[in-house]
């Protein structure tokens, strides 16, 4: 949804940004001649012609190296060969076009199905060169490889991992006597030139601008925008100069160089869009990179933090004090300088020695240790080291470093690699989110007696089963290793040049990546370029059988036989097994969540929400095709940073600004970051107006700022808090519904915090601020975190709830939010979208099954609420739609849709309600009787999953015997009873 909106109106997304990949998605979506309902199909588009280029060059590239593997030593190419050369190419590249990874990036608005169309070029490009090498201007497809290097910063930078095979083809063309010293050296300066371009070329262009800018304005007191003028004429001027010096003095390789660094800087120039765009301020500028010095932020990811590499610290490891970070600039137009806004005074931490390590794999930031998952996959015990905390001591079990190599070989190895890789070339187990149990993102062969001894039983219920159910039988994986085998034998040259390819693209990024535990979603597309180079290896398997095989029948027959066989047994078994999981056709529920999403809002409302996956949706919707324009999404995770502040406090179509009251100078980096609260023994028990609160801030900050041994810190004197309101205005002007106006009361309400963060402070200053004109909406999904405690005070009325200054009566089901039924009702009935989700023929992932549960949820608290009102007709209609809508038959019954079974027997229709009772019965008990079969050491990664089937199958046997299906209730109970007590002797932890 993000890429999509930013290619679509040239906005500036997250970074470190893809400028050339919106550039080009705009141009695509000039094909929808003003459809915007076809915009995001355009931009599909253009990834699916990425992908299918990047499998022209790689069936390219095979048949180059298999022609050279063929034709060695000088031999004829006869029609057999030929055969086998094009077949080569053919099953190799059709078999990557079938691996899951890059299946799944290929037709989606992403820029890695773009990043893979360069890579395979590029690589494509190197063995143009090696073939003309010896020819008169052959140095113009390294000069091209330059340009596509640069260009591909613009989409993403997997493709400078390239560089070494590139080094290594360039070595053994040069050096006809190749020895492993020279290729070793070979491969240390091809480093060398990755590291030049990642860490100094990309950076330094713009941190030098940066450097100038600071200089010509303020040492110099020139106006803004000079330094960087006056440093790209510099720039310039200084490469025409070495480009004519190199020529009239006759150094080639010299001049190539710079030649090369020329159009590497013209490729990276595509930056210059999100200065120029940020310059306008549109919607989304994100960062606001609109001048050297933002944008070299904006490149580093500063936004994102940093994690060690080389050397660092452990997860737990203390804090033994703090170090400046470089400070933040910015315009400050009446002065015409650019002032430092935040100093990063002790930004950095510097942690005890004793809890670094070189390679640390198990680190932490500040803000998130990832303990739980660390002590999993690493399996700590830890080394006992006393440290102090403050006057104290105490005992942190520091873990040692064959843990921490235990943790980099399990976890990123093993489980966020190799596992990725047979994925791709052995099969996969279904589509849910890996957390590493048995039942989850596992991958899979087909072979029963090898996935029994791996995965436990095979006959997995039907509640469980996924389209995601790949069988590959180890045939990818097979004609892989022999291709590898053949390629050693017949040219090691070729070997070492596709396995470091192999690789860079691979393990060097499981190194870079530095991944914790657990993450947030899968991650196989960051390897797919790895699986590439192993798709050259299934390749060129054709040629070694085809060589087994003409020795004894016509070669041409041998070439065309083991061809079509090759053809059925890879990418055919690859693509038949693939199909149904990588099939999206007819799926928008994305879209529909998010109309649904803006149309639970009343007219001109602020909506937040919190995160990429509620929030890129809405954008897309608002910015593409138009929707509901007139609410203003603030993603409360981008509200702690002072230029996102700064684009809400703006217009915004249909939008009025943000009524934030604070003036930039008291939210920009550094002030306000975290404010504390420290209760006045003067204010307890009195609750505190916002309003007044704000005032002090915006008159007299210094009243509110305390100094500490840490520094300044910003502080609130209390943690009660109350929002007023006027009645009769709000009854006026509508601002209030009807249902509630008998009922309206003053907020009041205690923040059981120390400290709360900015966006935290900013949601506080909208309640003094906003004074109820514009009506104040939560996505469901935002969770209680967020909510300050205002909970009480929330209105359900879709997908969204509202806040009032009403007490919500307490909901029966103990869910937050009262149902406001009769919008909630309109809003679902008539308003809301479905995706297509109940369709037949349209696929619905892990993704979706995990949205369907709160749409049931949603719906089943409305239903019930219906009932409970006497509104029997319209909980019928809710009911009804629900199992239209998301049939067992997509998602399986679950928890969530208990309270509709309890309404249909209400309504008399107990044989739609019995059903339900059945199949969840009936699925719970296939689970438990299934997580059950595995080996007591396989039962704690099943722990969540156990206690989920528990937890329903206990309010199952509730639901029955309240409705008087006694039999129902037994068997649930007896069902109950029986995988509890195994759970307590075999699971559980206390």
């Amino acid at each position: 949804g993000e890429y999509i909106a930013t290619a679509y109106k040239l906005e500036v997304g997250h970074p470190p940004g893809a400028p050339l990949f919106q550039m080009l998605g705009r141009f695509f979506s000039l094909f929808a001649f003003g459809d915007t309902a076809l915009v995001a199909r355009m931009v599909n588009t253009m990834s699916a012609l990425s992908s299918s280029f990047t499998i022209l060059f790689l069936f390219w590239s095979i048949t180059m190296i298999a022609k050279k593997i063929a034709l060695r030593a000088g031999e004829e190419l006869t029609e057999g060969k030929m055969f086998a050369i094009l077949g080569a190419g053919l099953v190799g590249s059709l078999a990557y076009t079938f691996t899951d990874s890059f299946w799944f990036s290929a037709v989606e608005g992403e820029v890695y199905a773009m990043s893979s169309f360069f890579t395979a070029m590029v690589f494509w490009t190197i063995l143009k060169w090696e073939e003309h090498a010896e020819e008169k201007h052959a140095y113009r497809w390294l000069i091209l490889i330059a340009y596509l290097m640069g260009l591909s910063i613009g989409v993403h930078m997997l493709n400078l991992l390239a560089i070494p095979a590139i080094t290594l083809v360039y070595y053994f063309k040069k050096y006809r006597a190749p020895s492993w010293k020279g290729i070793t050296l070979a491969i240390g300066i091809s480093i060398i030139i990755l590291a030049v371009v990642m860490y100094l070329i990309i950076p330094y262009i713009v941190k030098l601008a940066g450097w100038f800018e600071l200089l010509f304005v303020n040492t110099i007191g020139l106006p803004f925008n000079t330094g960087t003028i006056i440093y790209f004429i510099l720039l310039i001027g200084l490469l025409v100069w070495g480009l004519i010096y190199t020529r009239r003095k006759l150094k080639p390789v010299l001049n190539t160089i710079l030649i090369s660094f020329v159009f590497i800087l013209i490729g990276y120039s595509s930056f210059f869009l999100l200065v120029i765009r940020s310059n306008a301020d549109p919607p989304i500028d994100e960062n606001n990179p609109e001048n050297a010095t933002y944008l070299l932020a904006y490149l580093n990811r500063e936004q994102y933090g940093d994690w060690p590499l080389v050397k660092g610290q452990y997860y737990n490891a203390p804090v033994i004090g703090r170090e400046d970070g470089n400070p933040v600039y910015a315009k400050d137009v009446a002065t015409g300088k650019y002032i430092v806004i935040d100093g990063r005074k002790g930004t950095i931490p510097v942690y005890d020695e004793r809890f670094t390590t070189i390679f640390p794999r198990m680190w932490a930031s500040m803000e998130q240790r990832y303990e739980d998952g660390y002590k999993q996959w690493g399996r700590i015990k830890g080394v006992p080291v006393q440290v102090k905390e403050g006057d104290k001591a105490k005992t942190i079990a520091r873990p040692t470093f064959e843990e921490n190599l235990r943790f980099f070989w399990n976890y990123q190895l093993i489980y966020m690699y190799y596992r990725y890789f047979m994925w791709n070339f052995a099969g996969r187990q279904n589509d849910v989110q890996g957390f590493g149990s048995k039942i989850d993102g596992n991958w899979k062969s087909g072979i029963p007696f090898i996935d029994r001894w791996r995965l436990g039983r095979q006959d997995i219920p039907a509640s469980l089963q996924s389209t995601a159910d790949n069988k590959f039988y180890f045939l990818p994986l097979i004609f892989g290793l022999v291709g590898l085998i053949f390629t050693i034998r017949k040219d090691y040259k070729s070997a070492l040049v596709i396995g470091l390819l192999f690789l860079m693209t691979g393990l060097a990024i499981v190194f870079y990546l530095n991944q914790y535990a657990p993450q947030p979603r899968e991650r196989d597309y960051a390897y797919a370029a790895s699986f590439y180079a192993f798709a050259i290896w299934i390749g060129l398997a054709v040629l070694a059988f085809f060589e087994w095989m003409s020795r004894r029948v016509n070669p041409k027959v041998a070439a065309i036989v083991v061809t079509l066989l090759s053809l059925i047994l890879v990418p055919g078994i690859m693509a038949q097994q693939g199909w149904d999981d990588h099939d999206r056709s007819g799926r928008s529920t994305a879209l529909a969540i998010a109309i649904n999403y803006l149309n639970s809002c009343e007219p001109n409302a602020i909506l937040f929400a919190n995160g990429d996956n509620d929030t890129f949706p809405l954008w897309y919707a608002q910015e593409v095709e138009g929707i509901r324009t007139d609410v203003r999404v603030v993603n409360l995770s981008l509200l702690n940073t002072d230029w996102y502040i700064d684009q809400m406090k703006r217009k915004a179509y249909d939008s009025e600004p943000v009524p934030f009251s604070l003036t930039r100078d008291k939210y920009h980096s550094g002030n306000h970051d975290v404010t504390y609260l420290i209760e006045d023994p003067k204010l307890k028990g009195i609750y505190i107006n916002v309003k007044d609160i704000f005032g002090v801030i915006n008159k007299n900050e210094d009243r509110l700022k305390m100094q500490t041994q840490i520094g300044t810190i910003d502080y609130l004197p209390t943690k009660q808090f109350m929002v007023s309101y006027d009645s009769t205005r709000m009854m006026q002007k509508g601002l209030i519904p009807s249902f509630v106006a008998d009922r309206m009361d003053t907020i009041r309400w205690t923040i059981n915090r120390s400290a709360i963060e900015k966006n935290n402070l900013m949601i506080l200053d909208l309640l003094a601020t906003n004074n109820w004109e514009r009506p104040v909406y939560f996505v469901m999904t935002t969770g209680p975190n967020t909510y300050l405690g205002l909970d009480p005070w929330f209105f359900l009325e879709g997908l969204t709830y509202r806040l009032l200054p009403a007490k919500a009566l307490a909901s029966s089901d103990g869910q937050t939010g009262e149902v406001s039924t009769d919008l909630m009702y309109d809003h679902v009935v008539n308003k809301f979208a479905w995706g297509n989700m109940d369709k037949p023929g349209v696929k619905l992932d892990d993704n979706n099954a995990r949205m369907i549960m709160n749409l049931r949820n949603l719906i089943s608290r409305l239903a019930l609420v219906l009932l409970e009102e006497g509104k029997y007709d319209s909980a019928r209609v809710v009911m009804d739609l629900s199992l239209q809508k998301m049939p067992d038959a997509k998602v399986p019954y679950d928890y969530f849709i208990l309270p509709l079974a309890r309404g249909y027997y209400v309504l008399g229709d107990t044989a739609i309600g019995k059903d339900i009772l059945e199949r969840i019965d009936r699925y719970k008990s296939e689970e438990l009787d299934y997580y059950f079969s595995f080996p007591d050491k396989d039962l704690p990664g099943l722990d969540m999953s156990i206690q989920e089937a528990l937890f329903t199958t206990n309010k199952l046997a509730e639901a029955a015997r309240e409705l008087k299906e006694d039999e129902l209730a037994n068997r649930a109970d007896s069902t109950l009873n029986q995988y509890y007590d195994l759970y307590m002797r075999k699971v559980y932890r206390p």
